[in-house]
Parts: C-alpha cells; structure tokens; sequence
C-alpha cells in the first residue's frame, strides 16, 4: 500500500517535523509512505490578497494528485474512531490524504475527493494536523495488522 500526504506549507525542520519522521519509520513496516508539501509562489502571493483567491491556489497545486482514493482533513468533516478510520486502509490502490492552508479547502476541491473527515471539530495548525494523522495511519495499521499498539 502506498500513503500519500500532501499538505499546503513551506518545507521546514522543526519540533513537530521530528514527530513525523519517528512516526513515518512505524508506518514503513506496514506500509510506503510520502510526506509531500505543497507551496509555490502562487500560493504565496494568494495568501496575502484574499481567502477564495488561496483556496483556488490550493485546488490547483492539489488537484494533479486526485489518484486512487482521497480524503481531505476538514473540521467539518465525519468524525470517526480510530476503528472506522482503520477501515480507509482496506484498499489496493494509493491512498492520499490532503491538508488544506491557512483559509481551508474550497467546496468545489471537496467535492472531487472520496471522504472529507475530521478529527475534531477544533481547527489545527497543519502541523498539528499532521502529527495527528501520521498516528492516525500507524494506529490505523497496527489495527488492520491486530498490533497491541492500537489499545
């Protein structure tokens, strides 16, 4: 299985980016997985003049990567416990999960993915959101593995 993550922000080391790397090693004995954020000029600039204008930037660097099944990381979308979430791994295919910026996902982008879910209904920095979900997706495969680690 292949996991993707793509996420809109600057390449950066940092406390967090630590987290991530610890977690992406677990991960790899179940699965391959890519850390890929996303960022260009045009976001940049979007992000300085207007909410709709970044959300458009966003569903344009994202849209390219809508292979295989895609769930989007939003606040309002269906929460779920770490079982049903598990449930998402039971695919042959990639698996690509996508956090917004700053002003979030345009309603059109999330009309293009498979799943819109949320892990709570508190908005998270993307870097918080990130840790959360690389958990997410190694408790998620101990589950689908029966690993004690997910009790």
């Amino acid at each position: 299985m292949k996991i993707n993550v793509y996420s809109i922000e600057k390449k950066s080391v940092d406390e967090f980016s630590k987290i991530i790397v610890n977690q992406k090693k677990m991960i790899q004995k179940y699965a391959q997985i890519n850390e890929i954020p996303l960022f260009n000029k045009k976001i940049s600039s979007a992000q300085n003049r207007d909410a709709i204008i970044a959300k458009e930037s966003y569903s344009e660097v994202f849209t390219p990567y809508l292979k295989g099944v895609n769930i989007a990381l939003h606040p309002a979308g269906k929460e779920m416990d770490s079982f049903e979430f598990s449930e998402n791994f039971d695919i042959n295919t990639s698996l690509n999960f996508f956090i917004a910026g700053a002003y979030g996902f345009e309603e059109s982008f999330l009309s293009k993915v498979d799943k819109v879910i949320s892990f709570s209904q508190l908005t998270f920095s993307h870097k918080i959101a990130k840790v959360i979900l690389f958990e997410q997706i190694y408790r998620a495969l101990t589950i689908k593995h029966k690993h004690p680690y997910h009790k």
